[in-house]
């Protein structure tokens, strides 16, 4: 079953896996992760910005468990480090962006240019990496299998698409992406994260070259699935699927 050309998966399918890690030794023995998930509601993105460096400063002395922050953001532009000297996939003019209520933010995170907006989940999981997950690529590789698992409960088949970071829906050749990635490790101390479009006003998207990406577009679930979905059951999907990927 397709909508919009989007591959639906049945009610028995299941999330391509990702191909097996190898294991630390003695990895069998040690505790499962215990992750905490904070649901946010509309937070300015200088906000959370503060609000994750409090955090890591918190995971970093052991004051604070492994905790994944959900919410959305007021529609923000944000430029990540490469990025961050070039306007060249900013394609809005500043006095455009002002008009249309839409912020501009330098950031600290990896990747390109961005939009964040109402409809829109954003994840910042502040994680300790030791002793077992040091592996940035692996790390990556773990928020996508995340999102793909958390969209395939409603239905929707994401694929990765190779030499792309993020989730991707459609045909080969004809991917839209769905999720974004741009994440930030400080000494295995993660923080920035994902952004999966929920309910987001794809317009929005004109205004840049998202990731500095030009041959494929952007799409959202509600897009793909024609129907309006609950932004409260994408969180609990994320909160299972990530429970999941990193137990």
């Amino acid at each position: 079953m397709t909508t919009s050309g989007i591959p639906l998966l049945g009610p028995r399918a299941q999330s391509p896996e990702p191909k097996a890690q190898g294991r630390e030794p003695g990895a069998e023995s040690r505790e499962p992760r215990a992750l905490s998930f904070r649901r946010l509601g509309l937070v300015p993105y200088a906000e959370a910005l503060a609000l994750q460096e409090q955090l890591v400063n918190e995971r970093r002395a052991g004051s604070l468990g492994d905790t994944v922050l959900l919410l959305e953001h007021p529609p923000v532009i944000t430029r990540g480090v490469r990025n961050r000297q070039s306007a060249a996939n900013l394609v809005a003019s500043a006095d455009e962006l002002d008009r249309q209520g839409v912020e501009l933010f330098e950031t600290g995170r990896g990747g390109d240019i961005t939009y964040h907006g109402p409809g829109q989940l954003v994840g910042y999981p502040i994680l300790d990496l030791r002793p077992d997950r040091c592996d940035v690529h692996r790390y990556v590789r773990d928020l996508e299998e995340v999102l793909i698992r958390a969209i395939a409960s409603f239905g929707v088949r994401g694929i990765r698409v190779p030499g792309l970071t993020g989730v991707w829906v459609g045909p080969e050749g004809a991917e839209s992406k769905i999720a974004a990635i741009g994440i930030r490790i400080s000494r295995w101390i993660t923080s920035h994260g994902f952004a999966l479009n929920v309910s987001t006003d794809l317009r929005h998207f004109d205004f840049i070259v998202p990731c500095g990406i030009v041959d494929r577009g952007v799409t959202s679930l509600e897009h793909v699935l024609d129907r309006p979905i609950a932004m409260a059951d994408v969180q609990s999907a994320v909160e299972v699927a990530m429970t999941e990927v990193f137990r």
